[in-house]
């Protein structure tokens, strides 16, 4: 088991993710099926933190793709936001969730990476929200 989990490992876990991210967005129905999975293992946690935090924004803005309600983001954007979601809900990651005290801690490394790539995305799409009188939907 990896002792360290680095921004550089997140990384790579993430562009690992890609390609499953653009074929769930191909399936709005399967999409819907994991967002659900997402909602029940974010419930789960005990203490999610300020990185983990804003996995429902994140859940949100993907509904808000799907539906055709949000479009203003790039699709690469989309499919890294998607890609972390896929690696935090997946059972099988480099430190098994079932860990006590660091079962997270990939999880939130590979969210908090994702975040500084497309944060200002995320921005755009929290006023975007608020403007609009939206709320997160989890």
């Amino acid at each position: 088991m990896e002792k360290e989990f680095d921004e550089k490992k997140a990384l790579i876990q993430l562009e690992k993710g890609y390609s499953s991210a653009e074929k769930l967005l191909g399936d709005q129905d399967a999409l819907e099926r994991f967002l659900q999975r997402l909602e029940r293992k974010f419930r789960k946690l005990p203490l999610a933190g300020d990185t983990l935090a804003s996995i429902p924004v994140l859940a949100s803005l993907i509904r808000s793709y799907i539906k055709k309600e949000y479009f203003d983001i790039p699709i690469g954007s989309i499919i890294a936001i998607l890609s972390a979601l896929i690696y935090f809900v997946s059972p099988i990651d480099l430190i098994p969730d079932f860990i006590p005290g660091i079962g997270q801690v990939d999880d939130a490394v590979v969210i908090a990476v994702c975040l500084k790539l497309v944060e200002s995305d995320v921005e755009e799409y929290v006023k975007w929200r608020r403007a609009n009188g939206k709320v997160i939907e989890l």
